[in-house]
């Protein structure tokens, strides 16, 4: 009887420490989507969502706008151009007043071309994606 119950006992401990390992597995594995918008991988997950892979393949085209403006520009506050819904703006970093300001917005985001909006500051740092 006593070892039918400490077998019963440590058959519950190694379901309830699985469980737990399992579940705390999950939840370090992941993608989080940071304050401003850009998504970093925490832990090792075991995929790439969708939505990660469409947020890298915006990134890397507005790098490749900024490399093509840098040397032809002066890049202190302007519109690079879109990227599939994106636009691609420079602002201050850190961002001042100056940057929310309606004149300083790209124009394919005001006329709705874009619904999205992706800024870098005049180093090509990458700053927030909305």
């Amino acid at each position: 009887m006593k070892k039918s119950i400490i077998l019963a006992i440590i058959i519950i401990i190694l379901i309830i420490s699985l469980t737990l390992f399992i579940l705390r597995v999950n939840k370090e594995d992941v993608w989080i989507k940071q304050p401003n918008g850009i998504y970093i991988k925490h832990g090792n997950p075991s995929s790439m969502p969708e939505e990660v892979k469409q947020q890298k393949e915006i990134i890397n085209c507005a790098n490749n706008l900024y490399i093509q403006a840098k040397n032809k520009m002066n890049l202190s506050s302007q519109c690079l151009g879109k990227c599939e819904s994106y636009s691609i703006d420079i602002v201050h970093n850190p961002r001042t007043e100056e940057d929310s300001l309606n004149e300083n917005q790209c124009q394919e985001y005001k006329n709705g071309i874009t619904k999205n909006f992706l800024e870098l500051d005049k180093n090509g740092n990458l700053i927030r994606i909305v």
